[in-house]
């Protein structure tokens, strides 16, 4: 599932193509929207927050969209062939004169007033690639955190017991409510930037805003230099399952955050991060 430092690439490559212009070709493929009509409205602006995107209209309504696993967006010139948007995984697309936007396998789509996007964000911790998060966001989603581990985790994420054990830090970076924008990929490399064992209890990791700073910048550094790899912008343990730490080469173990259907992919160095000592 694409995270936030996705969310903030598409939204600026959406805005160079749609901000200040009327569409003269909106199509909403979706069946609760599919009789909206947003023809002749100019987009103003393409908001991320976390993994979702807030596509602004001048006539005070917002295009929501989550790509989910699968989604993706493709600019195209209008007119072009890549701009028929054929294919019947189409979900949405978004045209003017010059630049046609086409979203595929979009996994959530909804038309709200502007004044309304907080029903959709207000239930999410802080964004963090938001601007005010290192002054305000991060305070915030450590209280969250130190909350919800307080409580044994919270929804499908709560089982008996987790009261007195603690949730472990992964399973809660890795969920929306608590800090908005984080997945697999920056749960894992955050975690092995600070050495820290993902299943260790959130009440027992001393620096969570260290943590939560950590993935903002690791985030940030793709959003400024996509991938990169001259930039820093390397995967040292997720996805790479069985191959050496880039540190001490150890192979990078895989296991598994959150139960069925909510579970997620975790990747450690056993060595660079060892469980810390018990008793």
């Amino acid at each position: 599932m694409p995270e936030g430092d996705i969310l903030r690439l598409v939204s600026a490559r959406l805005d160079e193509a749609l901000a200040g212009r009327v569409l003269v070709r909106a199509e909403l493929r979706w069946p609760t929207a599919a009789e909206v009509d947003l023809t002749g409205r100019t987009v103003v602006a393409n908001v991320p927050y976390g993994k979702h995107l807030f596509t602004r209209l001048d006539d005070g309504r917002s295009l929501h969209t989550h790509l989910r696993m699968e989604g993706s967006w493709r600019i195209a010139r209008t007119g072009a062939r890549d701009a028929r948007a054929a294919e019947p995984s189409v979900r949405v697309v978004l045209a003017n004169a010059w630049w046609t936007a086409v979203g595929n396998r979009i996994g959530m789509l909804h038309v709200l007033r502007t004044a309304d996007e907080r029903t959709i964000t207000g239930p999410l911790g802080p964004d963090v690639l938001a601007d005010d998060f290192p002054t305000e966001g991060v305070a915030e989603a450590v209280a969250r955190l130190r909350a919800d581990d307080a409580a044994g985790g919270t929804g499908p994420r709560h089982r008996p017991g987790r009261e007195r054990t603690g949730v472990p830090v992964a399973e809660a970076l890795l969920d929306q409510h608590l800090v908005a924008g984080i997945g697999t990929i920056y749960t894992a490399e955050s975690l092995f930037a600070e050495r820290i064992y993902p299943w260790t209890p959130v009440r027992d990791v001393e620096d969570l805003a260290g943590v939560l700073t950590t993935a903002r910048a690791l985030m940030q550094r793709t959003v400024r230099h996509g991938f990169d790899p001259r930039a820093g912008v390397v995967r040292h343990v997720h996805a790479r399952t069985r191959k050496a730490c880039h540190v001490c080469g150890t192979p990078v173990a895989e296991g598994t955050a959150n139960e069925p259907p909510y579970e997620r992919p975790v990747f450690w160095c056993p060595s660079c991060q060892a469980p810390p000592a018990s008793g």
